[in-house]
């Protein structure tokens, strides 16, 4: 008999979407620390959204991840 509460992601995608959106956090928080006006400065054009996209990829990765069978 299929057991019909198991969820869709297995536990190691939801840490890697915990992961993932600490990045995102990480990554808007550096662009908001940007001391030039209108975030023209390094960390508002470079390194936040290098940031940003390094925490969708983990996103797209944690989705994307088959979950190992727990037999």
């Amino acid at each position: 008999m299929e057991n019909k509460n198991k969820l869709a992601f297995g536990k190691q995608n939801y840490l890697l979407m915990l992961i993932g959106i600490g990045i995102l956090i990480l990554g808007f928080t550096v662009m908001a620390l940007d001391n030039d006006p209108f975030g023209f400065g390094s960390l508002g054009l470079t390194v936040g959204p290098l940031i940003v996209l390094s925490g969708f990829i983990v996103q797209f990765f944690a989705i994307l991840r088959k979950p190992k069978s727990d037999q």
